[in-house]
């Protein structure tokens, strides 16, 4: 949960003004970068069950333009604020940049808690929701995918009210839809298999085998879940996993599949309910002394200066966007920790939404097979350029990564010009 104190777009800047001063970027560039282009809020209007009419605010942020359409999920959370959507706006700009995608970022939110409506009500909302965002979305304008608390049903209700508003099918609209109407395969496990994909790299780097490499991963939705189901296939031990409700810990490592299997069917239950395993709570699981690799696959904030000192873990993989505070990453690299960023080792999610969107674009679509291999070339390219840099400047992985995506922009933005 993200706690009171952190401020998301106060540290997105913060890590911004951090890689402009090493990379000697322009202060007019600078301070372009640090505001979003666009934002759009709305008020929803919906009907409930029980006849009454219930007012929720929404939002969309748009970062950049520079390199293409902005790209981004939306997310339902009670939490939701237009500081943390302007964040995840900009990081995804930093993300599309690093993954040399054709996008900008963009990302999405209403503040609602989706476990309090009736699956009705939620469509109800996401219909009203995509409706009033129609002047600024469009397969070549923004293009939304899911997020917290958002899946491929959420994608299809939306995709549905665009086109029919637009008087046509549009599934380029959206990506991250069911695969009936649109979607891509290999879409739903992309951002979790992203983030195994980025570890194997790291674990050739640092010469270990698998096998004896133990992992934590805080989250078990859709980004945890398949990077646990992943790790487990890969050979890793996997010794513990949670949910809001806290965690399961073995340090004999979890039977991932089962403990996969038992969630899809039991969506509503809690991970602690899960039978057989010692319980923890995520701030134990965060700490745990038995583990090699730490991978926050939550929400943002996680790990600050308050606790960063008891991570006990070598790796910290970010499956979440924007897990660790900048005073926090200071307090890791200070112990020797390797820390890999969000806007790298998640973004399998938004690489494959963009095969999604050019397989929609062009009405030809691929198989899992090739999606895979695809997503594998990217992310070991991406990976491999970005340790490269960290190790010939002597930097973090972090200022590294947006070292590169920052450049790119910054020399899209002087290509292009200001208008007018």
């Amino acid at each position: 949960m993200v706690t009171t104190e952190i401020n998301p777009y106060e540290m997105a800047v913060k890590q911004l003004e951090e890689v402009a001063s090493f990379i000697k970027l322009k202060p007019s560039v600078l301070e372009y970068l640090k505001h979003p282009k666009r934002e759009f809020i709305v008020s929803i209007p919906v009907r409930m069950d029980d006849g009454s009419v219930k007012i929720f605010t929404g939002y969309r942020v748009q970062h950049n333009f520079a390199l293409g359409p902005t790209k981004g999920g939306f997310r339902y959370h009670p939490n939701v604020t237009l500081d943390e959507v302007r964040a995840l706006a900009m990081w995804m700009t930093w993300k599309c940049a690093v993954m040399d995608l054709p996008y900008g970022g963009a990302k999405g939110g209403v503040k609602v808690d989706p476990k309090q409506l009736s699956e009705g009500e939620l469509e109800r909302l996401t219909r009203r929701y995509a409706f009033e965002l129609i002047p600024i979305i469009g397969p070549e304008k923004d293009i939304p995918a899911p997020d917290v608390n958002t899946n491929p049903r959420t994608m299809a209700w939306f995709m549905d009210t665009y086109s029919m508003a637009v008087g046509y099918t549009s599934p380029g609209v959206v990506t991250g839809k069911p695969i009936e109407i649109g979607g891509s395969k290999g879409r739903v496990e992309a951002t979790g298999k992203g983030v195994i994909f980025i570890l194997n790299e790291l674990v050739k780097k640092l010469d270990l085998k698998p096998e004896n490499v133990r992992i934590a991963i805080q989250g078990f939705g859709n980004v945890g879940s398949h990077a646990a189901l992943d790790a487990y296939r890969t050979g890793y031990k996997v010794v513990a996993v949670s949910d809001v409700s806290g965690g399961i810990y073995d340090p004999n490592g979890l039977n991932i599949p089962n403990v996969f299997d038992w969630v899809m069917q039991n969506p509503n239950k809690q991970i602690t309910s899960y039978p057989d395993y010692s319980k923890i709570t995520n701030k134990e699981l965060l700490e745990l002394e038995d583990i090699d690799v730490l991978i926050p696959a939550a929400l943002e904030g996680v790990i600050t200066e308050n606790n960063a000192d008891n991570i006990k873990a070598r790796v910290i993989i970010e499956g979440a966007n924007g897990p660790t505070t900048p005073e926090a990453e200071k307090i890791l690299l200070g112990k020797n920790k390797i820390v890999v960023p969000d806007v790298l080792a998640n973004a399998g999610g938004v690489t494959v939404s963009y095969f999604e969107w050019v397989q929609d674009l062009q009405s030809f679509f691929w198989e899992e097979e090739e999606i895979n291999s695809r997503l594998k070339k990217i992310m070991v390219k991406a990976f491999d350029r970005v340790w490269t840099y960290s190790k010939e400047q002597n930097v973090s992985l972090r200022m590294a990564a947006y070292a590169y995506a920052v450049s790119k922009v910054a020399r899209a933005l002087e290509l292009r010009g200001i208008f007018p």
